[in-house]
């Protein structure tokens, strides 16, 4: 065919990636199983008939793409939020992850008596939660999650990954080793190399997080879109710099995604979009990809022990280990059930399932089709249920969606004021008072007051009411003190890509800045 062909043809699969992303919201099937659909039906066993079977490009493609993702997850995050559960999340990560891969693998050896090493690799390759599954589900269904639950889950899931891949890798070593009697001895020797990853790994995150604030803030570019390509170059040097030491790269950019994130630095707006619009991009193409890779004929014949593995993942597996890496936490037991239950596998078990299949791992290619089998089972079940789950263990919290703001706000990066969106509290000094009346600090800026579905222009003359959102541009002590006058204890920052701040519990319109 001619390259135009093919250009055509991945414009097409784009677009209808994105039709059905729509439509997904309607129909309650998650967005990135549609995306693995539309792959599947292009790939040689639908009606595309495209051939595609280059695990290796499926391999790189896929890290280039979770590299993204993360580093928008981190982007997104933020660190007032997750700082509390960061002992949990980190518990989920390490121990969790283990506790996964021990339990499938001694169900997979004793119910399909597989040997252990094999049934160990299958165990960790499934281990982990998904960083594109949990971050793309969480914000098409809007679940409102009360407490520490969401941002449990997105740190818990951009910060698993490590210690799936470092169980793949190794247990892929073991099974080449031509004498197992240094079974024992690569095991013990592979702990320290754990540690040394993740600590390289943090260290250089925060480092080159920090290293990379500065040139945004320093580099005077000529025109903005460069900024845009210098994001780009900043995620794949951060991960290709920690991979390259043997540090973590997952976590590296994951990290230096969370500093970027909770500071400020030029053109913040304008990059927070483009990063979103690029990790939606990766997540259609990384599924789209791994669809074509899958021949849904290969899948039936492991079906059974497939799906056994799947529920046994999701009914046993995973709550076993939320709840015994929580076990010190006093978080609810609702809580956790419901972290239990958002254990979404997506793309990284697919990926690693790649590393078998390319280091010639006897059975890897059923190994592949299992995984891929858990996962469309794991997205189908959990996926579809999670607004039923967190209704049923009254985890919700009704948070409508905050006003979409006239107007825009970018910060130069020198750190000189905020733009943040305050509520009026019912009782507060600021309600039934006029805002000059208010004696408000004199750096503090009202730029605008949402009422009842309308804009005002602020005046010195406009009387405040209990439940006006009102725009103030402040600074530090300053914004701390117009908080104390309209009753509010934190201050919601009028940015794009932070969908994690908690919202309050009385019914609000649409967080300002939000898509």
């Amino acid at each position: 065919m001619d390259g135009g062909v093919y250009i055509f043809i991945a414009g097409a699969l784009l677009l209808a990636s994105i039709v059905g992303s729509k439509a997904s919201g309607r129909l309650g099937v998650p967005g990135l199983l549609l995306f693995l659909g539309v792959g599947m039906l292009a790939g040689s066993d639908g009606p595309g008939g495209i051939q595609f079977s280059n695990y290796l490009f499926a391999q790189w493609a896929g890290t280039v793409a979770l590299c993204f993702i993360l580093f928008q997850g981190g982007l997104s995050t933020e660190w007032s939020l997750v700082r509390p559960v960061l002992k949990k999340s980190l518990s989920l990560a390490t121990l969790g992850v283990l506790l996964t891969t021990g339990l499938m693998g001694a169900f997979a050896h004793y119910a399909f008596n597989l040997p252990w090493l094999s049934a160990l690799l299958l165990g960790a390759v499934v281990s982990s939660t998904d960083a594109s599954a949990v971050f793309t589900v969480l914000k098409e269904r809007q679940l409102g999650l009360r407490g520490e639950i969401t941002p449990l889950l997105e740190l818990e899931s951009g910060g698993n990954d490590p210690m799936a891949v470092f169980l793949t890798l190794t247990l892929v070593a073991l099974l080449q080793l031509p004498d197992q009697a240094a079974l024992i001895p690569n095991v013990l020797a592979s702990i320290p190399e754990f540690f040394q990853e993740m600590l390289t790994g943090t260290l250089l995150g925060y480092g080159l997080g920090r290293l990379s604030l500065w040139a945004l803030n320093r580099l005077n570019l000529q025109f903005e879109g460069l900024y845009s390509v210098m994001l780009i170059a900043l995620a794949l040097m951060i991960y290709g710099a920690t991979d390259s030491v043997h540090g973590s790269g997952f976590l590296a950019v994951y990290i230096a995604g969370l500093v970027l994130g909770n500071a400020d630095f030029i053109h913040k707006r304008s990059l927070l979009d483009f990063s979103d619009g690029l990790a939606w991009l990766m997540q259609i193409g990384m599924f789209l990809m791994l669809g074509l890779l899958v021949n849904p004929r290969d899948l039936l014949p492991n079906a059974g022990l497939a799906l056994a593995c799947a529920l046994f993942l999701v009914f046993v597996a995973r709550p076993v280990s939320v709840y015994f890496s929580l076990a010190a936490s006093r978080m609810p037991r609702r809580d956790k059930s419901m972290v239990a239950w958002v254990g979404l596998r997506g793309a990284v078990p697919i990926v690693l399932a790649t590393f078998p299949l390319l280091a010639g791992v006897p059975g890897a290619q059923t190994l592949f089709n299992v995984v891929f089998f858990i996962v469309l089972t794991s997205v189908l079940l959990q996926g579809t249920t999670l607004t039923f789950v967190a209704r049923l263990l009254r985890v919700r919290e009704d948070a409508p969606p905050r006003p979409v703001y006239p107007i825009a706000y970018t910060p130069t990066g020198s750190g000189r004021n905020d733009m943040a969106e305050i509520d009026v509290g019912p009782g507060s000094e600021a309600d039934g008072t006029r805002i000059m009346d208010l004696k408000l600090p004199p750096d503090a800026l009202v730029i605008l007051v949402h009422r009842g579905g309308e804009f005002l222009v602020p005046k010195g003359a406009t009387t405040l009411q209990a439940g006006d959102s009102i725009l103030v541009l402040a600074l530090g002590d300053d914004l701390r003190a117009v908080q104390a006058k309209l009753g509010q204890q934190q201050a919601r920052p009028v940015l794009p890509g932070q969908p994690k701040l908690k919202p309050p519990k009385a019914k609000r319109g649409r967080r300002a800045g939000q898509p």
